[in-house]
């Protein structure tokens, strides 16, 4: 039996239909090719409450579907503070997002919140573009952005919490 504390990820966007629950699809399918399901735990949430309960845009599923990646069972919920109590990462797409978070989040959790692409340095971009008003190429480069993101923050979780 694994006794090792799990590590909590939670990516935020907007609405929770586009951006977080890609990254949350493709960052699941990372942990679980790395083996780490038993220890990494992932979720995404909205700062906006417009898509509760909704699946992701049929964008963002058909687009992630072509690479392997469901995202059909997820189903979009709100942020809420609690999220700082729970999570290890709270991940934004962009700056707008962070700052709707940073209005909910305790002093003591600040460390917790991040931008997602700081996890991707080699990209010439820091925030994750909503591709919600674009065409088919920005559902393409959002998932682009995530999977190099997700490779990054998965060897940074290695790195720090499941070093022996």
């Amino acid at each position: 039996m694994n006794t090792q504390k799990r590590v909590k990820v939670l990516f935020v966007c907007m609405g929770n239909i586009c951006r977080s629950p890609t990254a949350e699809g493709v960052f699941a399918r990372y942990v679980q090719d790395a083996n780490l399901a038993d220890v990494i735990e992932i979720d995404s949430a909205g700062t906006h409450a417009y898509h509760i309960g909704e699946a992701p845009d049929p964008r963002s599923q058909k687009t992630a579907l072509k690479r392997g990646f469901d995202l059909s069972s997820l189903r979009a919920r709100r942020a809420v503070a609690e999220d700082f109590d729970i999570f290890d990462y709270v991940l934004a797409m962009d700056r707008d997002n962070q700052q709707g978070l940073q209005a909910i989040c305790p002093v003591s959790a600040e460390y917790k919140l991040h931008l997602f692409l700081s996890y991707a340095p080699n990209l010439e971009h820091d925030e994750v573009p909503d591709p919600y008003y674009g065409g088919p190429m920005g559902f393409e480069r959002v998932l682009d952005m995530i999977e190099e993101a997700s490779a990054g923050l998965l060897q940074d979780i290695q790195l720090r919490h499941l070093q022996n």
